[in-house]
């Protein structure tokens, strides 16, 4: 019976030329292998950059959809949405649930534009945000537009994880000590809190590529859906505190007040969903070949991930504001305001695990976020060495990036009073900037549905922004800011 030849260009065997052919004419070769093809073409495929290999967010394309999910739970859900009760102590009932509504969606279908755009001509993929943006704008457009936003998404965020994850720890010892004495006695100061949680993160980061903190990942969304679940939880059956009331207390403010605090509402909604930065990276872990391409299992990720995170998201914000209407305070959300309020009613050991869950979160959450600043970095020094890093230059980065989060925390404390300023200037990345990437490389029929749709949602999103970051600003000259350089709190 005749056995069937696989094609493998790794093993050539040159067959000697006939009589009629002359000496001149190459020879003719056939290639032999017992390999399985498809397993050949699924590890070749996309591999035309030898230093993809090389890096952290492609260094293993292992992943599979649960790996997704939890990548984009981790990343998706955080302290952000514990401000949402605020908005709609601002915004009021219906017009709250109308705004996150339509920013749950806007954010959605631009995730699913990412998802396409990553591997949208078959044989390349773009596994990072700012490459894509170079190839929808061109390098000059793409750099201006897209790297402020990614560098603040990924840096910063680490940053604000440091000063909430140590403020958080020293929270969680507090309230087990209690009142003894001989406990708070010992306590660590502020800024080694923030040295303890650094520290921590650090030696969690040894972790080689994303791929490998995908169980990490998991704990980060397992103690975010546990402490938002016990937040609202708590919040309803404790009932609620004397003195509630679920009206505007904007009867003294300017016109020009009352607009600004509207829209800063607003921007706490859209702001509350986050991880745009990461989906291109998520997807690039995982797997793609010609006969399965990683636009499925990326997408059923996505789709179970935002079911969850709108399971977490919504009653967090309908039950806060239904427990605390405008008395929850600015600073630390819904979970400052449980703790204001239910706190001294609460047992030490639950207000114990929520302030234990929200470190481990953070802890968690820092992984994800700081693997795009390692990436970076790895790339920048494969591209000057043309290899792989070594081991020793792989933990140096990580060493180096979590004594820079550190100092940073220390000395701008306050930075996440600058949020909603920086967040609306980062904004389009989130919802504009995949529209037009869309335009750009589909290039949809002109004055078509999809060309309308994209350009008026991108457009939107623009003016939004701008809004967004003259409200910002004109809150911060009027309030003032806090700013206690080198004071952590």
């Amino acid at each position: 019976m005749a056995e069937v030849v696989e094609v493998n260009y790794r093993q050539v065997m040159p067959l000697p030329p006939s009589n009629t052919q002359s000496i001149e004419e190459p020879m003719q070769v056939i290639t032999i292998t017992a390999s399985d093809p498809s397993r050949e073409i699924s590890q070749g495929y996309h591999e035309h950059n030898p230093q993809e290999a090389w890096l952290p967010i492609t260094e293993s394309r292992k992943g599979n959809t649960f790996f997704a999910t939890f990548h984009l739970l981790c990343s998706g859900i955080g302290l952000q949405v514990l401000v949402l009760p605020l908005a709609f102590a601002t915004l009021g009932w219906v017009w709250g649930i109308i705004c996150w509504s339509l920013a749950f969606v806007w954010q959605l279908y631009t995730i699913f534009l990412l998802v396409r755009l990553h591997e949208l001509v078959p044989g390349i993929r773009h596994s990072r945000y700012l490459p894509l943006a170079i190839a929808s704008f061109g390098p000059k457009l793409g750099k201006l537009l897209a790297m402020f936003p990614v560098m603040y998404l990924s840096g910063a965020t680490c940053i604000l994880l440091v000063i909430n994850g140590g403020g958080t720890m020293h929270h969680f010892f507090q309230t087990m000590c209690d009142n003894e004495t001989t406990c708070h006695a010992n306590s660590l100061t502020s800024t080694e809190w923030l040295l303890v949680f650094t520290c921590i993160a650090i030696l969690i980061a040894q972790l080689p590529n994303l791929n490998s903190v995908a169980m990490v990942s998991l704990i980060g969304a397992i103690t975010a859906i546990g402490y938002c679940t016990l937040i609202w939880v708590l919040s309803i059956t404790k009932g609620k505190p004397i003195g509630v009331s679920y009206g505007q207390s904007d009867v003294v403010k300017s016109d020009m007040e009352k607009i600004c605090d509207k829209l800063n509402a607003i921007g706490m909604i859209v702001l509350s969903f986050r991880g745009h930065n990461l989906i291109l990276e998520i997807q690039g872990t995982l797997p793609s070949s010609p006969r399965q391409a990683s636009y499925k299992p990326m997408c059923k990720g996505v789709i179970i991930s935002y079911i969850v995170i709108a399971i977490c998201q919504f009653p967090l914000a309908i039950g806060g504001f239904w427990a605390y209407g405008n008395q929850i305070p600015y600073n630390g959300g819904v979970l400052s305001a449980f703790a204001q309020f239910n706190g001294p009613n609460t047992s030490k050991l639950m207000m114990g695990l929520i302030y234990l869950l929200v470190s481990v979160n953070c802890l968690c959450t820092f992984q994800v976020y700081a693997m795009i600043v390692f990436d970076s970095f790895e790339m920048r020094y494969t591209t000057k060495k043309k290899q792989p890093c070594p081991r020793w230059v792989r933990t140096g980065i990580r060493i180096l990036f979590g004594g820079y989060a550190f100092f940073m925390a220390v000395a701008l404390p306050f930075l996440g009073s600058l949020g909603p300023l920086v967040g609306g200037i980062a904004l389009p990345l989130t919802l504009a900037y995949p529209c037009f990437m869309w335009i750009a490389m589909k290039k949809p029929r002109p004055n078509g549905l999809v060309w309308s749709l994209n350009w008026g949602l991108g457009c939107f999103a623009m003016v939004l922004s701008f809004l967004l970051v003259i409200a910002a600003a004109w809150t911060l000259a009027t309030k003032g800011l806090d700013a206690n350089f080198f004071k952590p709190k």
